[in-house]
């Protein structure tokens, strides 16, 4: 099988409720990575586009994380009613949802 097209990762992450760093765990990460699933078999995707749960992704302040590979875009403060968006654009079309961006993760060479 050759690699994906596109493979996704979405934080999952689990911290204690009391942790002061908080967690996308607590900000629906699951019910976001599970339709994005959903979304990607749909559409017959499932052997071009890969979703996966993550760890931490470092990013706790902005949670619900994602970050979409080969581009290297990273998403956050993600919400379940920004999947449809960003399944469409990003992960069909390969265009970035700037308004989910996280600007400080951009590479060099972004614009």
């Amino acid at each position: 099988m050759p690699p994906y097209e596109r493979h996704v990762f979405v934080c999952i992450n689990e911290r204690p409720d009391d942790d002061p760093r908080s967690c996308c765990s607590a900000k629906e990460a699951k019910e976001i990575r599970a339709r994005l699933k959903k979304m990607t078999q749909e559409a017959g995707l499932g052997r071009r586009v890969r979703i996966n749960a993550a760890g931490c992704l470092d990013q706790c302040a902005h949670g619900v994380t994602v970050v979409v590979y080969p581009e290297t875009v990273w998403y956050g403060g993600v919400t379940v009613d920004d999947v449809d968006e960003l399944f469409r654009s990003q992960v069909v079309e390969g265009r970035p949802v700037e308004r989910l961006r996280l600007r400080h993760m951009r590479k060099p060479d972004d614009a």
